[in-house]
């Protein structure tokens, strides 16, 4: 047999040997600390305060402390809290890493000196750079607020945009030098797309694209972030980058967000933090939203990720909870047709069905006489639907959500709204806190003439609101 060249048996070994995982950091401070124990914390999507303790280590000797671990660690942006969790020392950690440093207690992160780190000892040169140009940015902003003509705007104008120039021409010549290490890769997510500053024309060649810019955003703004790192995940980046990308550059409507959701969801897949972070985000946000209809994008996200097996992290019983929120929010989100009520009149016991209302819109209003906010909502909608709404020939379908018939009876007398249809599900039967998610009070919906789902969640300050835009809209 061949003897193996010096190289092969390098290539080799660099086979079948790997880094440790886990991490050693020993960190030394210059001047006696009052803590006994000092932490190890970490960024997860946010900015300071929201940080998370991943350790804690006990000072020896009021100046050292050695954090240790074996098992495998996501790297990110780190620090070091003492004094009592009044300071702290930020640094650069990966996966195997093994390195010290000491801290100079009164200098904050520019007071770090690394041993056995070099991206820790650039990350420390960048700190310093960005003080530098951060104190050059205040003496300007301050002189240009003493300017007294527009010449010496102009010209400190300009010295503000060369330092963002600076900035944006450090972080590029980083990357080009040292590639897809964690630092460059913060340093691509940092990247905002800048749309070229000439005007551009719609297809006449005449008409300035006033949207190009909009749109040149929209379409560049993931460009350099590296969605295969989830090492991302653990700095204070990724929380503000997805909610402003949501906020600003896509359009709120369902179908728009839900374009926008499976593309990064689809750009996330395979990893694990910046996965679940999106999806979990997303979802909250759709749930939570003050802007009609987005509960149909929490529809979406359950369907297609939830209740496809996506969402690992959740136990059974909190998937359940997502999936049967998901199907109570269904059956009646913006666009679909009304479920029908076969309710009964409170007062005669007649049938009432929902779909027999003929009205070019249609309100519905579930409320409890003995619910507080029901109590300062039902008069507050009559005084609206007597002033503005009863002229445009909307009808109010008024659900009483159960209690005695009497004591229903009695809140319709003196509230004086025997002009609504005032009906309750005297059988018991219909199903109407499932049908429209009315499990709390007061839930009001609009419907058009043909009982299509045009508004949900509003109140009586809005229903003349969205009225007249849907018929701006059937107009157009």
């Amino acid at each position: 047999m061949k003897k193996l060249a010096p190289i092969a048996l390098f290539l080799l070994g660099s086979l079948t040997t790997r880094a440790k995982d886990g991490y050693r950091i020993e960190v030394t401070f210059k001047e006696d600390i009052p803590d006994s124990v000092v932490y190890l914390e970490h960024y997860f999507g946010k900015h300071l305060p929201t940080v998370y303790r991943q350790d804690s280590a006990r000072v020896t000797g009021k100046r050292k402390v050695v954090f240790e671990s074996s098992k495998e660690q996501l790297g990110g942006v780190f620090m070091v809290v003492y004094n009592h969790n009044s300071k702290l020392a930020e640094f650069l950690l990966n996966n195997g890493d093994n390195f010290r440093f000491t801290v100079d207690n009164g200098s904050g992160n520019s007071g770090l000196s690394f041993t056995g780190s070099p991206e820790n000892e650039r990350y420390m040169v960048y700190n310093k750079l960005m003080e530098t140009l951060a104190n050059r940015n205040k003496a300007l902003t301050e002189k240009r607020g003493q300017a007294k003509i527009r010449a010496d705007s102009v010209k400190i104008d300009q010295e503000l945009k060369t330092l963002f120039s600076e900035q944006a021409d450090y972080r590029s010549a980083y990357v080009k030098k040292y590639p897809n290490t964690l630092l460059s890769n913060i340093f691509l997510a940092l990247k905002t797309p800048e749309p070229p500053e000439k005007e551009h024309y719609l297809e006449d060649g005449k008409t300035v694209d006033s949207l190009y810019a909009y749109q040149y955003m929209k379409d560049h703004y993931w460009d350099q972030f590296n969605f295969r790192d989830d090492r991302l995940m653990q700095t204070p980046i990724y929380d503000t980058k997805l909610n402003d990308y949501f906020s600003k550059w896509i359009y709120q409507i369902p179908d728009s967000i839900n374009a926008e959701a499976d593309k990064i969801l689809k750009a996330t897949k395979g990893t694990k933090e910046l996965f679940r972070y999106t999806l979990r985000t997303l979802a909250t946000n759709a749930l939570q939203s003050k802007v009609m209809g987005m509960d149909e994008v929490f529809v979406h996200l359950v369907e297609e990720y939830y209740m496809k097996g996506a969402a690992y992290w959740l136990s059974d019983k909190d998937l359940e909870w997502y999936t049967d929120r998901a199907r109570k929010i269904r059956p009646n989100v913006l666009g679909n047709t009304a479920p029908d009520l076969n309710m009964q009149d409170v007062f005669t016991l007649k049938d009432m069905p929902l779909h027999d209302v003929k009205a070019p819109y249609t309100v519905l209003i579930v409320w409890s006489y003995d619910c507080g906010h029901c109590k300062k909502e039902v008069p507050l909608l009559d005084s609206v639907y007597r002033s503005t709404l009863k002229e445009k020939g909307v009808k109010i379908y008024s659900v009483a959500a159960g209690g005695e018939l009497s004591e229903i009876q009695q809140f319709i007398n003196s509230n004086k709204i025997g002009e609504w249809i005032n009906v309750a599900d005297i059988n018991n039967n219909t199903g109407f806190r499932e049908k429209y998610d009315a499990y709390s009070t007061p839930k009001i919906y609009l419907f058009d003439e043909h009982m299509k789902i045009i508004g949900k969640g509003l109140d009586h300050s809005n229903i003349n609101e969205v009225i007249e835009l849907t018929a701006r809209k059937h107009k157009g």
